[in-house]
C-alpha cells in the first residue's frame, strides 16, 4: 500500500512536471559539493519524504550548527497549495512545487512556524504564485542549498551563518534579474500582522519587520522578527509593493544578503555585519560547511560508506535546533517579551523537550556540553521571566504542547552528570510545579488530582489521564533524585513515593495501564486501538492516551523498570510479552498504519528494546537495537520512521550505533550492540573513548563480552563518569 501510495503521488507530480515544462528544461549545471572528511557523508534529503504524516518532517535548508537562519526551500503542490501535514518543515521532497526560500523553520516538529521572509526569483517581471523544479536538480549538504528553477531559468543558491543567509541567484535565461522578498511570508497555517518594510535612502538595502502568529508563535501572542537586506549587486531598482519589494538588478549573477534579529531592526544589520561582513558568498560557505566538520568530527567512526551516511546524517539533524536566540551583542527577546543581554552563555529557544529529554539532551551532555550547558541556563531564565519551566519552548514564549515536565528530566540527568548550574533554583520550580502551585491551569488542576487521588482520574480531566499519570510518575522520579542529591530529604521521600503511582493504574485483569475513575474503578479499552482513531473519526473513545495505543504506554516506567517488571509478574512474562510487543511492529519503516505495537517514530516507547536488558535478557536488546537501525533507519527520503522531533530519532540512532543508549533522568546508559566497527568520542575535558566491535557483521550481533579498559561489564549499564573518563570500551562480537 505504502508503494502504490508514493507511486500515484509521483504519478501525480510527473503529469504536472510535463504540463509545466519543467521535464523539457534545459539541464541544469549542478556545483560540485564543497564537503570535508565529515560533511561529505550527510545528506539532507534523508526524512524529507514519504508518507506525510508519517515522515521526518525534515528540510535540506542551509544552516549552521544550532543557528538561528534556517535557510531554504518552501514547497508546495501544483497550484501554490501546501496540503495538511506534508511539509511543517516547509520542504516535502515530493511536492514538486516551491513558493520561494524563507529564513527560518523548525527541525523535524509536527508544527509549523517561521518561514519570514520568503525571497522568490521573478519570472517576466511578476513574482511566480509556485515554480515547479525536478530533485534531481536540487543540491544540498551542511550549510548549502541550490536548485535550478526551470521557469524563469535560475540556479538558487543559499547558505548560512548563525543569524543570516546569504543568496546567490545566477539567471540563465533571458528573463530579467529579478527577485521578490515577501516580508509578510511565513509556514502555511500561520500569518502575519504589523508588517512593515522601508528601502535604504542609498537605495542599496532594505529592512523590514513582522510579527509571525505560527504554530506554537501563535498560541502567546506573536513573535516579532526583523531582517535587514543588503545587495552585492548593484541594483538598477527597488519597487515597494504592500508587503513586499521587487529588487531588479543588471546584472545576471545576483548576490544578497539578510540578517536577522527577534529584538530590533538595529541588531539585525549589526548581525548582519558581524557574521557576515567582508565575505563573500564562497566565504560564508566555506565557513558553515568548518562549522559542521568541527561539529561532526566529534564522533569518528570507521563503518560502511552507507552506515556513515545514516550515521554523520543523524549526527547533522540532531544538532539543527536548540535556536541560537542570542544576537551578537548578547541580545534576545526573554518570555517576559522584553530585551535582556546573555551574560557568559547564549540564550537558546526552540527545544522539543517532550521528544528531545529522552535521547537528544542526552547526547548533549557526551559531544555538546557547551550546548547543554546553554540549555539549563536558558530553560531557567525562561521560567524566571515566565513562571515555569517550559515543555516545549519556541521563540519568545511557551508553545504549550504535549504535558507533563519534561525539563526535569534534562536538569537532573544535567547535574548528575556534573554540569553547574543553579541547581538549587532549579530544583525549587519543579518541586512547585510538581506541587501544583505553579504552571498553566490544566497542569497545576491535573498535578493537584494526581498528588490527591495518586493517578490521574479520567473523569475529572479533560485528556491523558493514563499518559499523564505515566510521565507524571517519571518525572517525579527526577525531581526526587534531585532533591536527594542536593540534600532536600524529605522532599526527596515525598517525590519518590509519588514515582510509583504509575502502579495505581496498572489492571491485573488486562495486563496493562488502564484509565481509571474517580471512585477506583477501571474503564477498559481495547489495547491495539490508537488515540490517532480519535484524530480521523472525531471520537474521544481513546482519549486517555496520547498519540498511540495502550500497548505503546504500557513500558512507561523508566524509573522503576525493576517495578514494572514485577506487575507483569517476573521477567519470563516480561519478556514474552515484550518480544511479542516488538514482533508486532509494521511491515515496512515509515509506514501509512505505524500500528499499536513497537514504533519508534513515537517517543513514548522508543526505549522498549533496551527493557530487556533489565529482565536479564541482554541478548534480546542486542538483537532488537540492531534490527531497528536496520530497519528503521535509511538513506531514502523516508529514512526515519516518524518525525525527527528536533533530533530525537537521529539522536536514538546515534546513541545505539556505538553501542550505548541512555537512560534519561540518570547517569546511566544502557549497553547495547554497536552497528559500526570503531568510534572515537573527543570530550570536552580532554579525554578519548574509542569504542571498538571486533569481528562485528550483520551476522554477529551479539555481544559475547565487553570491557571498559580491561574490566568486564557484566551487568548491561555503565555510568556517564566511566564514558568521559575515556579508555576503550572494547565489543566482542559474535553471531551467538
Amino acid at each position: 500500500m505504502l508503494r502504490i501510495i508514493r507511486t500515484f503521488v509521483s504519478l501525480i507530480v510527473g503529469i504536472e512536471m510535463l504540463f509545466s515544462g519543467a521535464v523539457f528544461a534545459p539541464k541544469a549545471e549542478i556545483p560540485e559539493k564543497e564537503t570535508g572528511e565529515y560533511t561529505q557523508y550527510v545528506n539532507p534529503f534523508i526524512g524529507t519524504g514519504g508518507i506525510p504524516w508519517a515522515c521526518a518532517m525534515l528540510s535540506p535548508a542551509a544552516c549552521t550548527p544550532f543557528g538561528c537562519v534556517r535557510v531554504g526551500p518552501d514547497t508546495c503542490a501544483a497550484g501554490g497549495l501546501t496540503l495538511i501535514k506534508t511539509s511543517t518543515s516547509g520542504y516535502y521532497r515530493e511536492h514538486g512545487h516551491m513558493l520561494g526560500f524563507s529564513l527560518g523553520r523548525l527541525s523535524g516538529t509536527g508544527a509549523r512556524d517561521y518561514g519570514m521572509f520568503r525571497v522568490t526569483p521573478c519570472v517576466n517581471g511578476k513574482k511566480p504564485n509556485c515554480l515547479p523544479y525536478l530533485n534531481k536538480n536540487e543540491s544540498a549538504y551542511p550549510g548549502y542549498y541550490g536548485v535550478y528553477l526551470p521557469t524563469g531559468e535560475v540556479y538558487c543558491e543559499m547558505t548560512a551563518t548563525s543569524h543570516c543567509a546569504i543568496f546567490r541567484f545566477s539567471f540563465k535565461g533571458k528573463s530579467k534579474s529579478e527577485i521578490y522578498i515577501d516580508a509578510s511570508s511565513c509556514l502555511s497555517s500561520g500569518k502575519t500582522e504589523n508588517t512593515a518594510l522601508s528601502v535604504d535612502d542609498d537605495g542599496k538595502g532594505i529592512t523590514a519587520q513582522t510579527t509571525l502568529f505560527g504554530t506554537f508563535s501563535g498560541r502567546y501572542g506573536g513573535l516579532p522578527v526583523y531582517m535587514k537586506a543588503g545587495f552585492d549587486t548593484p541594483v538598477e531598482k527597488i519597487t515597494p509593493s504592500q508587503n513586499g519589494v521587487t529588487v531588479s538588478f543588471a546584472e545576471s549573477e545576483v548576490v544578497f544578503r539578510t540578517g536577522v534579529s527577534f529584538v530590533s531592526t538595529e541588531n539585525a544589520c549589526l548581525n548582519l555585519e558581524c557574521e557576515t561582513g567582508g565575505k563573500d558568498f564562497n566565504a560564508v560557505r566555506e565557513y558553515a560547511v568548518n562549522e559542521w566538520e568541527n561539529r561532526l568530527s566529534s564522533i569518528q567512526i570507521e563503518a560502511d560508506e552507507e552506515t556513515k551516511e545514516i550515521f554523520y546524517t543523524a549526527l547533522y539533524h540532531s544538532m539543527i535546533m536548540p535556536t541560537d536566540f542570542t544576537d551578537c551583542n548578547g541580545e534576545y527577546l526573554g518570555f517576559d517579551k522584553k530585551v535582556h543581554t546573555a551574560q557568559n552563555y547564549t540564550y537558546r529557544t526552540d527545544m522539543s523537550l517532550w521528544d528531545t529529554c529522552r535521547t537528544t539532551h542526552s547526547l548533549y551532555t557526551l559531544i555538546a556540553p557547551d550546548i547543554q550547558i546553554d540549555c539549563l541556563n536558558s530553560l531557567l531564565d525562561m521560567a524566571g521571566r515566565g513562571g515555569v519551566l517550559p515543555r516545549w519552548p519556541m521563540g519568545a514564549g511557551y508553545s504549550g504542547s504535549m504535558f507533563g515536565n519534561p525539563a526535569n528530566i534534562i536538569i537532573t540527568e544535567s547535574y548528575l552528570k556534573g554540569f553547574d548550574f543553579d541547581a538549587e533554583s532549579a530544583c525549587d520550580y519543579m518541586v512547585s510545579c510538581g506541587e501544583g502551585e505553579i504552571g498553566d491551569s490544566e497542569q497545576k488542576d491535573d498535578i493537584k488530582l494526581y498528588n490527591k487521588y495518586g493517578y490521574l482520574p479520567d473523569d475529572l480531566t479533560r485528556r491523558y489521564s493514563v499518559s499523564k499519570t505515566l510521565e507524571f510518575s517519571w518525572q517525579n522520579d527526577a525531581v526526587s533524585r534531585l532533591c536527594a542529591a542536593l540534600g532536600r530529604d524529605e522532599e526527596a521521600k515525598t517525590f519518590a513515593e509519588r514515582a510509583g503511582y504509575y502502579k495505581n493504574l496498572w489492571d491485573d485483569k488486562t495486563g496493562y495501564f488502564m484509565p481509571k475513575t474517580s471512585d477506583g474503578s477501571f474503564k477498559r479499552i481495547t489495547t491495539k486501538m490508537t488515540s490517532f482513531f480519535d484524530d480521523i473519526f472525531g471520537t474521544k473513545f481513546f482519549k486517555a492516551f496520547c498519540e498511540g495505543s495502550a500497548a505503546h504506554w504500557r513500558w512507561s516506567a523508566t524509573q522503576d523498570v525493576d517495578g514494572l517488571i514485577e506487575l507483569f509478574g517476573g521477567n519470563n512474562k516480561f519478556v514474552t510479552e515484550l518480544e511479542k510487543f516488538m514482533k508486532g511492529a509494521s511491515g515496512s519503516r515509515a509506514d501509512i498504519n505505524p500500528g499499536a505495537d513497537y514504533w519508534i517514530g513515537n517517543q513514548h516507547d522508543i526505549h522498549t528494546p533496551w527493557l530487556f536488558t533489565d529482565a536479564g535478557r541482554t541478548d534480546l536488546t542486542q538483537k532488537w537495537v540492531r534490527w531497528t537501525l536496520k530497519e528503521r533507519f535509511s538513506t531514502d527520503i523516508d529514512g526515519l520512521d516518524g518525525n525527527d522531533d528536533g533530533g530525537t530519532l537521529s539522536s536514538w540512532y546515534v546513541l545505539a550505533a556505538i553501542g550505548i543508549y541512555p537512560v534519561a533522568g540518570t547517569d546511566r546508559y544502557y549497553i547495547g550492540s554497536p552497528c559500526v566497527d570503531k568510534a572515537v568520542i573527543n570530550f570536552e575535558n580532554g579525554n578519548k573513548l574509542t569504542i571498538t566491535a571486533n569481528n562485528n557483521s550483520e551476522k554477529n550481533i551479539y555481544v559475547s563480552s565487553v570491557t571498559l579498559n580491561s574490566e568486564d561489564i557484566t551487568n548491561g549499564f555503565i555510568t556517564h563518569g566511566d564514558l568521559t573518563g575515556g579508555g576503550n570500551l572494547t565489543f566482542e562480537m559474535s553471531d551467538k
